[in-house]
């Protein structure tokens, strides 16, 4: 018999890597809350025509199609037509709806693209909603990228004003503060991107350039201009286009270059003011508490290469020096996305939170609170008879207060409880033995110093909550 195994690309996750998600969830969850999102979910898998051609040509590739089994066909004809297909998607590639007409989700943005529109009329617009939720893509595993992973996004649909991208910037700032993550924020437009193409007298192929763009951390400027060539852009273009990512200073300062750049461009004119706007609005907002090592940065190359956006696009990378890792967060704003659906007009901006790769670096930083290593903050041994019977009473007593407590369920063998404790990684151990039950007291063994002390129950409660 085989050993069992796991699809590749997906994981387990132990009680206490769960419990240290939970823990970012949780965090995000109550600044989503602060901010007025309110919390929504959608089925894991969607009609394959609610995704395709919604991602550009790399993404839609990477959308897992679950294939029809039959089952939900309805007479023996459809039946028959299903194994017909079935053959010709044996003998070379090809698909059709008959084999599949549904997909795991990609993203949360579409599918709550597709919900706006069904549920237009029940809404109150503006509508701002959270998701968190696992999405699947059918890409080359490796360090920080799984076939699944979770998922979690904020947007406001139904306002164009760009009071929404600077709190979406604050809720970037602030989430990954209180996480004790330092970022960088990147900044950028697609109408800049637009003017950029048309500066270098290449505006038909603004798409082109996006994708070779979107890939300059990973190949870097001799891999980007070489895929530019391939692509149909010229070497002048090039050249212009290195010239302009390549303008550096402060925030201010590249815009005021890029103003003067961007002169016989309307649309780059625009992507400028835009920035500049939603920067002015986030400094009205910003919190005194955003860590100093994290900050916003207006870089002229960030690109997103999902055709959806229109607007303000923004990413997010830990600055760490010693991680290595690439973006954790990212979004930007969609001006016709439910227009994909049939609802034209209805602007939105969003942003996503890539769970997955921002537990691995908060892992790799050694920032998550050493609580989170066990659920419990003390076990009780269990010392059979009379002793059993007080510590039920102990146990009752420090739930009933809220402290987070188990017994060792058997009378065993001392030395097996406390390998057991040991494994948990629990603060403290208590113990109800004939002398404390007869005092109406318990011993309180700390397990990280060793040190033991028996103590009224009160001061134990007053210890184990202040730990």
């Amino acid at each position: 018999m085989s050993k069992p195994s796991i699809p590749q690309g997906t994981r387990d996750f132990s009680p206490e890597v769960v419990r240290k998600r939970q823990y970012v969830f949780d965090t995000l969850r109550a600044i989503f809350e602060l901010y007025g999102f309110q919390p929504l979910e959608t089925p894991a898998m969607e009609n394959l025509t609610t995704l395709t051609g919604k991602y550009g040509e790399e993404g839609d590739r990477l959308i897992f199609k679950i294939l029809n089994n039959g089952l939900h066909e309805k007479n023996e004809a459809d039946k028959t037509q299903l194994n017909t297909e079935w053959e010709k998607l044996l003998s070379k590639p090809y698909t059709t709806p008959v084999v599949t007409e549904r997909a795991l989700r990609y993203d949360l943005t579409i599918p709550f693209a597709r919900y706006v529109v069904m549920h237009q009329n029940d809404l109150a617009l503006p509508f701002r909603r959270y998701q968190m939720q696992p999405v699947w893509r059918a890409d080359r595993p490796q360090k920080g990228r799984y076939r699944e992973f979770w998922q979690c996004d904020a947007d406001v649909v139904g306002s164009k004003s760009l009071i929404n991208e600077a709190e979406l910037l604050s809720i970037y700032l602030s989430a990954f503060t209180q996480l004790k993550v330092p970022v960088t924020v990147k900044i950028n437009s697609r109408k800049l991107l637009q003017g950029i193409a048309e500066v270098c007298g290449q505006p038909e192929k603004m798409t082109d350039i996006t994708i070779a763009l979107d890939k300059l951390d990973k190949i870097g400027w001799t891999g980007v201009a070489s895929e530019l060539l391939e692509r149909g852009i010229d070497d002048n273009a090039i050249n212009i286009l290195k010239e302009i990512i390549s303008i550096e200073g402060t925030n201010h300062a590249k815009l005021e270059v890029l103003t003067t750049v961007m002169q016989n461009s309307i649309a780059g004119i625009e992507g400028v003011k835009e920035i500049e706007q939603a920067l002015s609005y986030y400094e009205a907002m910003k919190s005194e508490t955003i860590d100093d090592n994290s900050y916003i940065d207006v870089d002229i190359s960030l690109a997103r290469g999902l055709n959806y956006y229109t607007g303000v696009i923004v990413e997010v990378v830990c600055n760490d020096p010693k991680i290595k890792m690439g973006s954790i967060g990212g979004g930007g704003r969609y001006d016709d996305l439910t227009g994909l659906f049939g609802l034209k007009g209805l602007s939105g901006v969003g942003v996503s939170f890539g769970i997955d790769r921002i537990y691995d670096v908060i892992e790799e930083l050694g920032a998550f609170p050493k609580q989170l290593a066990t659920g419990s903050k003390a076990i009780i041994v269990n010392f059979g008879g009379e002793n059993e019977a007080y510590a039920l009473t102990i146990l009752r007593q420090l739930r009933e207060v809220g402290i987070a407590t188990e017994m060792y369920p058997d009378a065993a063998k001392f030395d097996k409880q406390m390998k057991y404790a040991n494994k948990r990684n629990v603060a403290y151990v208590l113990l109800p033995g004939d002398e404390e039950r007869q005092k109406g007291m318990i011993s309180v063994k700390n397990f990280e110093t060793g040190e033991q002390k028996m103590m009224t129950l009160t001061d134990a409660v007053y210890l184990l909550n202040n730990r």
